[in-house]
């Protein structure tokens, strides 16, 4: 081959590698520019009947916040929401009582996100209309059985209350200092459903979340404190309790979507969700 064929040989080789070249370069360029589309995380929350209307709030204005992600809620109580975040059943557990020592030890973390009042309620024709915190416990242990005892009418007490594991009971019992000590004659599994048992049983009494309250029930005073959220927010209000979020270790160890939601709430906007919630939004120090 002479000198001349071997140029024009090798000018094709070399323009062939380039053309090569730039075409690979152009499809990786391709590739980059595709987005990839990661498949949708779905964030699970578990736990206390107490924060159902928030958590399915949540749930809903996420499909609008963040369409590729997904928040689905289970109500199993607060014992059993904590459980199963320990357990990586959930990501987020919800709460409406504090964290025990165990489940602080086996790495539960607690953040506050809101307030909540326990209303004592009756139901509607019942005349008596405020009580003291004395009163309230020696209801609740046995010690007072009848209405008359306190002013009202001669009618039986009937004592409605949680089941065991609910943080609503969890808090009610430990705020009165009568942990294990209640006689109930009713242990129901949800908020609801304390509710409309007290609504259509004379000579009920019961608890409930202030978020849940309706005008089926009346809600009683308590050491002359009406059961109002300014009254929560001032901490004059007897029986109040923070409402958790759980995640297992620290926030900063969580993944992406987990810390979105936590971040989201501390806007305006989530704030505003947790107000429509019926949960109490301390104001911003």
């Amino acid at each position: 081959m002479t000198g001349k064929k071997r140029y024009i040989a090798g000018i094709t080789v070399l323009v062939l590698f380039v053309g090569l070249l730039m075409r690979f370069h152009d499809e990786a360029g391709r590739l980059h520019r595709t987005p990839v589309l990661l498949p949708a995380k779905t964030v699970v929350m578990a736990g206390s009947t107490s924060m159902e209307k928030f958590a399915n709030m949540l749930a809903e204005r996420y499909r609008e916040v963040d369409p590729g992600m997904t928040v689905t809620a289970e109500f199993t109580g607060s014992s059993a929401g904590v459980q199963a975040v320990l357990v990586g059943r959930a990501d987020i557990g919800i709460s409406s009582r504090t964290l025990t020592a165990a489940e602080k030890a086996s790495g539960a973390v607690a953040y506050v996100i809101a307030l909540d009042g326990i209303a004592v309620i009756t139901d509607v024709d019942n005349p008596v209309m405020t009580m003291t915190l004395k009163q309230l416990t020696d209801i609740y242990t046995g010690q007072i059985r009848n209405w008359k005892e306190l002013g009202g009418k001669e009618k039986p007490i009937v004592v409605v209350g949680r089941e065991a594991g609910s943080g609503t009971r969890s808090a009610f019992e430990e705020l009165l200092d009568i942990r294990d000590q209640c006689l109930y004659a009713n242990e129901l599994d949800s908020e609801g459903a304390v509710l409309a048992r007290v609504a259509a049983t004379p000579g009920a009494v019961g608890y409930v979340s202030f978020g849940i309250l309706d005008d089926t029930v009346h809600a009683l005073s308590l050491d002359g404190v009406k059961a109002t959220e300014e009254k929560v927010k001032a901490g004059r209000y007897p029986l109040c309790r923070p409402f958790l979020m759980i995640t297992k270790g620290e926030l900063e160890g969580q993944h992406r979507q987990v810390q979105e939601i936590f971040a989201y709430l501390q806007t305006e906007e989530g704030r505003e969700l947790l107000r429509s919630a019926g949960l109490i939004v301390p104001d911003r120090s």
